[in-house]
This record gives structure tokens, sequence and C-alpha cells, in this order.
């Protein structure tokens, strides 16, 4: 009896052809936007070019990846990530096509992802939430944290994006020395975030520098020291941050994205950060921005002051190796 369970159990778990992701490859592009978007709905979709600028290589992380098809039709994909020197990795994405749900891919996929972290000697895994994420953690709304939970992950705490339509926003001051960065400015802004941010904020400004994007997508904050302070605004046009990475379809457009947001270790509490949103929100509104993200903050309190309220929210999730 406990033989013929086991082989009609297994009977039921899909194994299909499972190809390493090539991140150059078209087919592998357009099987990642096809999976996530059917899996995840249209309010969490994505467009070719956000995918591909999530799964390009990053400086000092390792990556990898799989993409399963039934025939020619993609089933399936998971992408990992691992910084070795810190010993963490992230499943940054898995997805499997409604249809083919419940069929044992996405235990086939996790079993992969897992397997290779563990090979790249990571301590901890996170879904999401790593370089170049698809999402902060797990969109609580797609209701999957019982699958991840399934392979032992534990939710830590939530994060958010909070939101609002700026277009009737009145902007509390006018800054003279908030101002969008210019090419000139990058000593000055190098120097800032070794001596303030040096970490995943540095790190990514330096990526965007390698990459060659606009280094205008950042506002500054300049005192007699120099760069005081900053945040990173997206435009539905010339950003380097491709917009719908933020999930915003349902806002009014044209859309705008701002954070994240720093300012000077010594300056803080003294009005600062409030001068840098407001100046960002006008930013945003005077280039045509309605409907405006503050991705992933647990800062609802702050972002409240200024009209934002809870848009989507995630659920952080890790597991020890």
């Amino acid at each position: 009896m406990a033989g013929r369970l086991r082989k009609r159990a297994l009977s039921h778990r899909y194994f299909g052809h499972m190809q390493p992701l090539d991140p150059h490859n078209p087919k592998h592009l357009n099987a990642i936007v096809s999976v996530w978007n059917a899996a995840c709905g249209d309010e969490f979709s994505i467009s070719p070019r956000a995918a591909q600028f999530n799964i390009q290589p990053n400086t000092g992380i390792t990556q990898s990846g799989r993409v399963v098809f039934e025939g020619d039709q993609p089933i399936g994909f998971v992408v990992a990530k691992a910084d070795t020197r810190s010993h963490l990795g992230w499943i940054e994405a898995l997805a499997v096509t409604p249809s083919h749900q419940r069929r044992g891919v996405g235990a086939q996929l996790m079993a992969w992802g897992q397997a290779w972290l563990a090979g790249q000697a990571c301590a901890k895994i996170r879904i999401g939430g790593g370089i170049r994420p698809f999402a902060p953690g797990v969109p609580v709304a797609l209701n999957t944290q019982g699958f991840f939970a399934r392979h032992g992950y534990t939710k830590i705490k939530s994060d958010w994006d909070v939101a609002r339509d700026i277009s009737g926003y009145v902007p509390r001051g006018a800054y003279d020395n908030i101002r969008p960065a210019a090419p000139s400015d990058l000593p000055a802004l190098r120097e800032f975030f070794a001596r303030s941010f040096a970490n995943r904020w540095q790190y990514e400004f330096e990526e965007l520098v390698r990459d060659g994007g606009n280094i205008s997508d950042y506002l500054v904050l300049w005192t007699e020291r120099g760069v005081d302070g900053f945040v990173q605004t997206t435009f539905e046009q010339e950003s380097y941050r491709p917009i719908d990475r933020f999930f915003m379809r349902s806002l009014p457009r044209p859309h705008g994205q701002l954070g994240p947001l720093g300012v000077s270790a010594d300056l803080r509490g003294k009005g600062h950060g409030l001068a840098m949103i407001d100046a960002a929100i006008a930013h945003l509104q005077k280039r045509g921005a309605k409907g405006c993200v503050i991705d992933w903050t647990d800062l609802l309190g702050l972002y409240g002051k200024f009209g934002f309220t809870p848009f989507h929210e995630y659920a952080i999730m890790t597991k020890a190796m």
C-alpha cells in the first residue's frame, strides 16, 4: 500500500526540460517575462527591459538560474544570486505559470536554487531583496507565502511600497542647495557615499556609474562640506532603472519613483531629510509625474507626513542553511 501511494504521488510531480539561464539569450528573457507576468498578474507585471535589467551581472555577485520548458513553452524559472563575501544568497525570483502550478515545478526550481546557493557557501538565503531584485520580498497580494514556508522560509517582517498621486502636491519650500547631480559632481558624490553610506547604496551608485547610467537620477543636498544628502529618482523615460520594476500600473500616469534617500549622520534630525523628500516630490511633479511610489520601506509614518499611504506589502522571508 505504501509503495502504491508513493508511486501515485511521484506521478503527479512534473520534471520538465530545465535549461541554464543565459541572460543574453532573447528566448530566455522572453521566457522570464511571460512566466512572471502569467504568475504574478497585471499589477506586478514587468517589461522585457525590466527583466533584462534584473538579470544583468553585478560586480562581486555570482549569479545563475534555470528556465523550465514544456516543449517550446516556458513554464517556470528561478534566478539565484550569491555574495560570497558575506555568505548571503537570494532566490531573487521563482515563478511558475498558473497551468503548471501544484505539479512540482516550483519545488524542482527551489531545490535547484537552494543547492546552487549551498554550493556558493551561502549561510543564509532571502527571498527577493537582493541585487537588482525582482521584488523586495514576497508580494503579500499573491498569496504565495505558504509555498516558501513549506520550504523552510520564515517571515521576519513586512516592508512596503507607499504611493500617492502627486499632481496636486503643494511643495513646502524652495531649496537652492538641492539639485540634480551633474557629471562634474562624481568626485563629491563618491566622497559622500564613502563617508556616509559605504554599504549597498554606495554599491548601487557605483553600478550606475559603471553601466553609464544617468547621474542626474540623483538629487543631491549641498553644504559647505560638499554633498551631504541624496535621493534617487526614476522616470518613465531616460532613467537608469526601468520604472515598471516598481509595479505602478494602477497609479495615474506618467509615473515617477523616489528612493533610496539619506543624509550624512551628523545632519540627521535637523530637517534635511524632510527637505530632501519635499524637493524630490517637487522635482518629479515638475517633470510631469502623477502616480508616485516610494519603494521598499518600513518608514510608513515618515512618508505619511507627505500623504503617502501603503500600496504593496512584501513579506521578508529568510532561511538559514
